[in-house]
């Protein structure tokens, strides 16, 4: 346990440190935006980009860990809304649009902000093509399906819908880096090497800007958020993040094992723990954009990120994860 606190608690440190740096005005609310520009544009995509040219396509994109994380995604999102949503006037819970988003920060782990570097830190290099490869599953399928859902508009069908969200993870800049990392692989070509260096200086910096950035956006969720949320509207969907999830991956993992796919334990232990990350803060950005209940999606946030230092790290000990 103790090497895998070596590793948790600075990641969530900065996490701490990037909320309170906002809390206390040392960082301004008005350069918050710039700075998860800064990850998401430029940063972020070095990073994956330096991964994806780092390793075989094979590894990069392993499809029986890439299908068993689809389905239990498709799971949690179905599950989340039968627990969370509102069937009549009279019944307690909430509308679609709302229990959509909660499915979403249900399913949606914090991967590419936290969870590919840190699971590279506790696991190695190897960690990061099954990390990749759930993070490709939630851009173009987790939340292209709850934002469909989502949207309740009368015109349009939902298909149409489901093709918007779609347009809007290809406008992602993350999948394409990863694509031309592998492109880059499979080509056998190397950058030049001023360009490289770039690439590598900016990637370097991706994983304490990114974890700072999260407590940021966390603080600034909490500030712009319409109402207040009840626990009992919020913590079972941390719960479902932090517990349901990760079981899921699991019992799915053994069953589709057991049916004679081969499903190495390295590869289940990494989805299993990507699956136990905190939701993804840039969630509560998608909820202030659609009109959702974004103070209720930015508690579920702050709690599965509060709770998961605890879940996460006792799950890392008991699947025997070491640092490296």
């Amino acid at each position: 346990m103790q090497a895998i606190l070596a590793v948790t608690i600075p990641f969530f440190a900065l996490v701490l440190c990037g909320y309170l740096a906002a809390q206390r005005k040392v960082l301004p609310e008005a350069a918050i935006p710039g700075l998860n520009a800064f990850v998401l544009f430029f940063a972020l995509p070095c990073m994956l980009f330096r991964f994806g040219a780092g390793m075989p396509l094979a590894q990069l994109l392993d499809p029986s860990l890439i299908a068993i994380y689809a389905l239990c995604a498709v799971g949690v999102v179905v599950f989340t809304l039968a627990v969370t949503l509102r069937r009549s006037p009279q019944a307690s819970g909430v509308d679609m649009k709302n229990a959509a988003f909660g499915a979403l920060v249900a399913a949606f782990p914090n991967t590419g902000f936290m969870g590919v570097p840190l699971l590279v830190a506790l696991l190695g290099p190897d960690a990061a093509g099954p990390m990749i490869g759930t993070l490709l599953v939630d851009l173009f399928l987790t939340s292209s399906l709850c934002i469909a859902l989502a949207q309740a508009a009368p015109q349009g069908s939902r298909g149409a819908r489901v093709l918007h969200s779609l347009r809007g993870a290809m406008s992602n800049p993350l999948p394409w880096a990863i694509a031309l990392g592998a492109l880059l692989s499979i080509s056998g070509l190397q950058l030049p090497a001023p360009i490289a260096q770039i690439i590598k200086m900016l990637g370097d910096a991706a994983t304490p800007v990114a974890l700072f950035t999260i407590g940021s956006v966390l603080w600034r969720a909490g500030q712009h958020a319409h109402t207040r949320t009840p626990p009992a509207r919020y913590l079972p969907v941390a719960l479902i993040k932090l517990f349901v999830h990760p079981l899921l991956v699991w019992s799915v993992g053994l069953a589709v094992r057991a049916a004679g796919v081969p499903v190495s334990d390295f590869g289940l232990h990494v989805l299993m723990l990507a699956a136990a990350l905190p939701s993804a803060s840039n969630v509560s950005l998608l909820a202030e954009r659609y009109g959702a209940d974004n103070g209720r999606v930015a508690r579920i946030i702050m709690a599965s990120t509060v709770l998961a230092f605890a879940t996460f790290s006792v799950l890392a000990w008991m699947l025997g994860a070491t640092a490296r």
